[in-house]
């Protein structure tokens, strides 16, 4: 009935990928599948040692290690990216830190470096691909935001608006860059099983595996889905909360939270 809102990619054989974030969770799972379909793909993050263990079963994988929270260094990573890739089809921003943490437990060095790391480096990332992409008429951006952004959540002071201001800004993104003939895609991932959801200390409701995650993603993308949300009995049912007047959510969250 309606079109797809990002043009459907069939094939991703010889796609020209890079990851951002790749070293683990659900950046890493991505990578693997990418290289399984095919795609040519250059792995970002810090820790160089976990991105050549990631990249060791292919030589269609490239591996250039740099901070994403030094804004310098994105521009000698893209031009390494550059020189492997000669052009990128997409891009993916999964680079992301969290710390659970009340209001008043807000620490303003952790909150600073999550601020620069979850949404700071991705503003960097785009100042760096975008005026190229726009330039050859095509290409894609990719950012992982989470459902923790459709509202505020608790334990999530610093993490959750991140996420929030990650789907706000993919909505312009998609408004200026789908005239131009760029696909946009904004995901919302539910809980995921990666080093930091394990630093939870609650019940995590319709947990899955990085690998569920990034099959789900290369699902939505390929489809031409904007929006990527997963697992669905888990998004709905925050979509359905986000619409509710703030007296309703407040109750129903402090229910759960004294049943969990």
């Amino acid at each position: 009935m309606f079109s797809p809102m990002n043009k459907p990619i069939s094939d991703w054989k010889n796609q020209r990928i890079w990851i951002i974030g790749a070293s683990s969770g659900i950046g890493a799972a991505l990578a693997e599948q990418a290289l399984k379909a095919g795609a040519h793909v250059v792995l970002s993050a810090r820790n160089a040692a976990q991105l050549q263990l990631v990249a060791q079963s292919s030589t269609c994988a490239y591996v250039v290690p740099f901070d994403v929270t030094n804004q310098a260094a994105w521009t000698t990573a893209y031009q390494q990216t550059q020189q492997h890739l000669a052009k990128i089809d997409l891009i993916i921003f999964c680079a992301a830190t969290y710390q659970p943490e009340l209001s008043w437990e807000i620490n303003a060095t952790s909150a600073d470096r999550t601020l620069r790391t979850n949404l700071g480096a991705v503003y960097t990332g785009l100042a760096t691909v975008l005026p190229d992409m726009v330039a050859q008429g095509g290409g894609g951006i990719a950012v992982i935001a989470s459902v923790a952004g459709y509202f505020g959540l608790p334990n999530a002071s610093v993490y959750g608006p991140t996420k929030a201001a990650l789907i706000n800004l993919t909505e312009i993104l998609y408004s200026d860059l789908h005239p131009k003939g760029l696909n946009v895609y904004l995901i919302n991932p539910g809980f995921v099983k990666t080093p930091l959801t394990d630093r939870n200390t609650f019940t995590m409701p319709a947990l899955q595996t990085p690998e569920q995650a990034a099959a789900a993603i290369w699902q939505g993308m390929s489809a031409g889905r904007f929006e990527i949300h997963f697992p669905r009995r888990f998004t709905q049912v925050m979509k359905l909360l986000q619409l509710l007047p703030y007296r309703w959510r407040f109750f129903l969250l402090e229910r759960f939270l004294k049943t969990s």
